[in-house]
């Protein structure tokens, strides 16, 4: 089975369906738009602090293209290519009309790295073969940068009814905590050089005062210990920078 097929099995599910159908566009009209510079600040932040200067990207599972507006901005010269399987989300990113980009519907194939750089952010969680997904993605670059949330938290498993709200609405069918995010990168052929948190529920606009107020104790605990805030209180990702083994 080529790469072509072994990616498209990945996805291509009962799950995939709603990416496809316009559900999940339904449910997240901005397709996570709103969040994307925020996303790409830390990109830029990870691949300048490791002096990474690609000249070829790929986000895969690139949703409406924000991602790579966001760093094509920090690299000019770089080309960027985006994937993903949903026509509404290749449709929003075609509209960018982003000189140094390219959207394709689909899936990226390549039995050698093509790419400088390779990027997955918010994609492992949604892929019903996770494992598949990530060691494939990591064969179309030497670099590959990912952003993993942290679904799973003391707090979240004295609430499961939210577990479930992420799952259905969101779409993310597995939930990580640090460990196991870091330890599926090991069991797929990464080798991490660096990751850092990203804290999206105390740093992104926060609609409700629910939501405000639960960053007050999210962002006095992560000043003390992010780990702990991280375990305890959730709100949190990580991003990640690997090569292979």
């Amino acid at each position: 089975m080529n790469n072509t097929n072994v990616l498209a099995t990945h996805q291509r599910s009962s799950r995939s369906s709603i990416y496809e159908d316009g559900t999940y566009l339904k449910n997240i009209p901005d397709w996570h738009s709103g969040d994307a510079a925020w996303k790409g600040a830390h990109i830029v932040r990870m691949l300048e602090k490791h002096a990474l200067h690609p000249r070829s990207a790929v986000d895969v599972g690139c949703g409406a293209g924000g991602i790579i507006d966001a760093v094509a901005r920090a690299f000019p010269d770089c080309a960027f290519e985006g994937y993903d399987i949903s026509p509404q989300a290749i449709d929003l990113g075609l509209k960018r009309n982003l000189p140094n980009a390219s959207f394709h519907l689909g899936l990226p194939s390549s039995t050698e790295p093509k790419y400088d750089l390779a990027m997955a952010i918010d994609v492992a969680e949604h892929v019903e073969d996770c494992f598949g997904f990530l060691r494939n993605t990591a064969a179309l670059a030497p670099y590959q940068i990912y952003h993993i949330p942290l679904d799973l938290s003391v707090q979240v498993m004295l609430r499961p009814e939210r577990i479930l709200e992420v799952r259905r609405v969101i779409g993310h069918i597995h939930s990580f905590t640090l460990e196991t995010a870091l330890e599926i990168l090991d069991d797929t052929g990464h080798r991490v050089i660096d990751w850092f948190f990203t804290a999206g529920a105390v740093e992104l606009e926060m609609q409700s005062r629910k939501q405000r107020l639960a960053a007050i104790p999210r962002r006095l605990l992560f000043k003390l210990n992010q780990r702990m805030a991280a375990r305890w209180l959730g709100g949190y990702s990580i991003l990640v920078l690997c090569d292979a083994k």
